[in-house]
């Protein structure tokens, strides 16, 4: 009787446990960062797009630093790939002269928030406002309408997602993570890409990943090599007509 109780209370622990998963959502913290892995949200970004063309997507998110953003800048220009990069208020506000410079260079320019905070913590009206100043702060340099939105720390909830499309943002996540945050070589960023890429992927690195540029050139060697184009996330996937599967895949509509 006593080890059948003891059965019964761990299965309602382990259910318990389940239940908070898919309430929240489940993560890991590293190296004092929060990347979230799973979301039980019904709501979903997009982070891949279903084509059979071999078109990809490569972005870089902008929040600190400018130390490495001239060098790649230069391994784009001399892959002749167009990338999209997704800047938060403060970084735009504080680099406007990196800002014209990725514009001007045929580059595609997202927000990633005004704050970079944990947007599934605020409410409507909060991201409202994080949503509308961060892509002013774009436009007001620019010139150029802001349609492209990433969470900051890939954390979303149904709100967050609901209000963004409401606004007539477009929110992407990514299916290709470099993990370049994280200081890995140039070998090991370009192996962890070329390795998990496919039709419709969209890649995630940062403008200030330490080993970054270095590895970009073996990016974009292996994949043109592999019959793969680049074009900005824009132009990968589905302004209209589309569905979002479960997976976070945008398909068009009508695709099973």
């Amino acid at each position: 009787m006593q080890v059948f109780t003891l059965r019964r209370k761990s299965l309602a622990v382990a259910a318990a446990l389940l239940l908070l998963l898919v309430a929240g959502g489940f993560s890991a913290k590293a190296a004092g960062a929060e990347t979230v892995f799973w979301s039980g949200a019904r709501s979903l970004p997009i982070y891949c797009v279903e084509r059979d063309d071999n078109k990809i997507a490569i972005s870089f998110d902008c929040a600190w630093g400018t130390e490495h953003t001239d060098a790649i800048l230069k391994s784009l220009k001399e892959a002749k790939v167009r990338a999209t990069f997704f800047t938060v208020q403060f970084w735009a506000e504080k680099y406007p002269e990196y800002l014209k410079k990725i514009d001007e260079a045929g580059h595609e320019i997202g927000t990633h928030s005004a704050t970079h905070s944990y947007m599934s913590r605020l409410s409507e009206t909060e991201i409202r406002t994080e949503m509308t100043t961060s892509s002013e702060a774009i436009s007001s340099v620019t010139g150029k309408e802001v349609t492209l939105f990433r969470p900051p720390y890939g954390d979303y909830d149904n709100l967050l997602i609901d209000t963004v499309n409401a606004m007539g943002f477009y929110p992407i996540q990514w299916d290709v993570d470099s993990l370049d945050w994280k200081d890995l070589s140039a070998a090991d960023i370009a192996s962890r890409v070329v390795g998990k890429v496919k039709s419709g992927s969209i890649i995630l690195c940062h403008n200030n990943g330490l080993h970054t540029a270095e590895a970009l050139p073996i990016i974009f060697d292996t994949l043109h090599a592999k019959g793969y184009e680049f074009v900005p996330v824009g132009e990968l996937i589905y302004r209209e007509n589309y569905t979002i599967d479960g997976a976070g895949m945008q398909r068009a509509e009508g695709k099973a």
